[in-house]
């Protein structure tokens, strides 16, 4: 009985943290990011690849290697997936990061840092608008952050 009533205790905590807004956030970006990923390594190696290693006089880079005691190093796909991580990370930075950051400076949400001083009685970092330490619970004299 003790053993039963512990697993439907530990299934009753899995499926809450499942259901949490957090863990199916991250389920579902894991997922379009690894389609997203996908997409983009199609076009590096269908259009971009192509692309560079004309300018470079190469056919292609996947076919790029050297040999080392009869082992292929194939250093071509190390170019492609660099290729690939440079697209995706400015793709992700110039349509993502950049309109999220001036939707937030645009709603006042990135306001800037409270001003900190130390406490005259502990030395505790408090805000300077303080009126009593919450460390020590010292009552500070108004202007205390100027002393």
């Amino acid at each position: 009985m003790g053993m039963q009533s512990s697993v439907t205790e530990t299934m009753k905590e899995f499926r809450s943290f499942a259901l949490r807004a957090n863990a199916l956030d991250l389920a579902i970006g894991v997922a379009v990011g690894g389609a997203f990923t996908a997409v983009v390594q199609a076009i590096v190696s269908g259009f971009f690849t192509p692309l560079i290693a004309a300018i470079f006089g190469q056919a292609s880079f996947a076919n790029l290697y050297f040999t080392i005691n009869g082992s292929h190093i194939l250093y071509g796909l190390f170019i492609n997936a660099i290729v690939t991580l440079l697209i995706v990370s400015a793709t992700l930075f110039f349509f993502v990061v950049k309109p999220i950051n001036t939707i937030r400076r645009r709603l006042g949400h990135d306001a800037p840092a409270p001003l900190v001083a130390a406490c005259p009685a502990c030395l505790t970092p408090i805000n300077v608008e303080s009126k009593r330490c919450a460390s020590c619970t010292e009552v500070l004299p108004s202007g205390w952050a100027n002393l």
